[in-house]
């Protein structure tokens, strides 16, 4: 990343903090940001910013065909999906002892992270996940799946998988 003094970086740029998208699509958000980046210089976020882009584009295609496009909801599933790509390289990287290939993951995973919405508080999740068990009857780990299904589609996006399967794992024998 450039550091030069008096020059903006991507992140000085960005002035909203997880809640940026509730006025325009997720999309339009993206490109406004390429458009940031590029008059900031900042290759790091133009990188992440296109390649998010040219994700969302290819999912948009395999889901709908050529002239598809994505909603938020299935625009923040890819950034999803991109941010696991990034994490698991970065535990590689780092088993590897590539510190500096792993700072350079973590540095495109907080450009990505501007994209979700905000997360769930710990207390939000407890809540939803024993309302859910509650309302299904789960009792067994046998239930799980269901379970999951359930609160991935009403944690909409706040909450990741991983998180999720902890907290439902706890309550389920």
């Amino acid at each position: 990343m450039d550091k030069t003094p008096g020059r903006a970086t991507m992140m000085d740029l960005f002035s909203h903090n997880h809640q940026p998208y509730l006025t325009m699509p997720l999309s339009a958000q993206i490109v406004e940001d390429m458009k940031t980046a590029m008059k900031a210089k900042d290759t790091v976020a133009l990188n992440v910013v296109r390649g998010l882009k040219s994700a969302i584009k290819y999912a948009a295609i395999e889901k709908f065909g050529a002239e598809g496009e994505l909603d938020d909801t299935d625009a923040i599933a890819v950034v999803r999906k991109e941010i696991k790509k990034r994490q698991d390289s970065v535990t590689s990287y780092e088993g590897a002892g590539r510190q500096d290939l792993a700072d350079t993951e973590k540095a495109e995973i907080a450009v990505l992270e501007k994209y979700l919405p905000a997360a769930m508080s710990a207390e939000e999740l407890v809540k939803l996940v024993e309302s859910v068990i509650a309302e299904l009857g789960a009792t067994s780990k046998k239930d799980m799946g269901g379970v999951m299904k359930t609160l991935q589609a009403r944690a909409e996006g706040r909450a990741d998988s991983r998180t999720l399967s902890a907290e439902v794992a706890k309550r389920l024998v």
